[in-house]
């Protein structure tokens, strides 16, 4: 009998081990530069009114669709944005992607033409 329950609590152990590390770790992008605008000034001195029962997307607030979450000021809603919980529902991990020194260096250069450019036009 004590030798049953005994394989019954290691099985139990193994089983509950084994559902914690399911498969294998999922592989993340680096994080990324935003392709988007977000739009906080759009809800600037407005009111709303807040409804006792609605959904999550039309209470009061800003509601992120990725999350499912809502936050209420425009502060908030822009750290949950640049947040952890966020960034990793998109598929992001935290790290950002390391530049090589010709990558560094390309940039520069990008950078030296335009303002270049920029100069010459404001002369003429």
């Amino acid at each position: 009998m004590k030798e049953r329950a005994r394989e019954r609590e290691r099985q139990e152990e193994e089983d509950s081990w084994k559902s914690k590390f399911k498969g294998p770790p999922v592989q993340r992008q680096p994080l990324k530069r935003r392709d988007c605008e977000v739009d906080l000034d759009s809800r600037l001195g407005k009111t709303q009114v807040v409804a006792p029962i609605a959904p999550l997307s039309q209470q009061a607030g800003y509601f992120c669709s990725v999350c499912k979450c809502v936050v209420k000021d425009s502060a908030n809603y822009l750290d949950h944005i640049n947040g952890k919980k966020h960034q990793r529902a998109l598929g992001m991990s935290m790290r950002v992607e390391r530049a090589s020194l010709q990558q560094v260096q390309e940039r520069f250069e990008a950078l030296k033409k335009r303002k270049v450019k920029e100069s010459l036009q404001s002369k003429t």
